[in-house]
């Protein structure tokens, strides 16, 4: 747990005081996104737990298609409930259908009350039920780093969390979007004046085990927000990065030689020429 000061205290004390209604309003539910402090609680930095800012997270949302979305490591929902709520793609009654995964119980009763049309699961990322599975396009904000966890992603050996998150996310969807720490990402677009490349070889690594390619977005800067004091106070520095999993599955079937294909294909390459 972490001291908050006087003011976080009280707004995290309204925050609880309007999840004990049945229903919550609009309003509330921003207000206990913008003001319910995780670290009230829980330990964030063994954690990696630091909720995502209601402004970056609706800029996020530009970058997510589909009907069937997934959000892992959903914490209580800021991201999903951006997609649902702002998400150009979706207009009216023309809704998403998401799932959020959340170990921490605590976050997910939390989430229910954010996004009740949301399907809520309270399960570990790394041990997913095999039902989590053919979605359009995963989100995540997971924990970054070396975070202390129980299970293994599929293909990816390394310590970093958020690369374990992508990795399983690209078995389960076609596409994602992610927010995750700068220097994870191959690239820099946020906080500089230029787009720089920067595959580093823990990116590099993470690439040639997994063959997913992270890609830039529409050019977000992740630095410039409106939400005043973002991540309750936490400064990082982020990028969203995009995936195209169906390319990702492609790359990781064996190529295929004239061997392989069989005695089938041989006689009609054995034809002659014609004259």
């Amino acid at each position: 747990m972490s001291r908050l000061s006087k003011r976080q205290a009280s707004l995290h004390a309204q925050a609880c005081a309007l999840l004990e209604k049945d229903k919550l309003t609009f309003d509330d539910k921003l207000f206990v996104l913008d003001n319910w402090q995780e670290s009230a609680t829980h330990v964030n930095s063994v954690a990696g737990a630091f909720f995502t800012p209601q402004g970056l997270a609706r800029e996020l949302s530009i970058e997510v298609g589909g009907r069937k979305i997934v959000d892992l490591c959903a914490g209580i929902g800021a991201l999903a409930f951006a997609v649902f709520h702002y998400s150009a793609t979706f207009s009216g009654t023309d809704k998403p259908q998401i799932t959020c995964v959340e170990i921490n119980p605590d976050y997910v009763a939390v989430g229910r009350k954010i996004l009740p049309e949301a399907t809520w699961i309270c399960a570990d990322v790394l041990n997913l039920p095999p039902t989590v599975t053919g979605f359009d396009c995963a989100i995540a904000n997971p924990p970054f780093g070396r975070i202390a966890s129980s299970g293994k992603s599929p293909r990816y050996t390394g310590s970093d969390f958020e690369y374990k998150v992508l990795d399983i996310a690209s078995d389960i969807a076609k596409y994602a979007t992610f927010l995750i720490i700068q220097s994870s990402s191959p690239f820099k677009l946020s906080g500089v004046q230029r787009y720089e490349e920067t595959r580093t070889e823990k990116y590099l690594a993470f690439s040639k085990a997994t063959n997913i390619e992270l890609t830039p977005n529409c050019g977000i800067d992740t630095t410039i927000s409106d939400d005043g004091p973002a991540w309750h106070d936490v400064k990082v520095v982020t990028e969203i990065v995009l995936a195209d999993f169906t390319k990702t599955r492609t790359r990781r079937q064996p190529e295929t030689s004239v061997e392989d294909e069989g005695p089938a294909l041989l006689p009609q390459m054995l034809l002659p020429l014609a004259a």
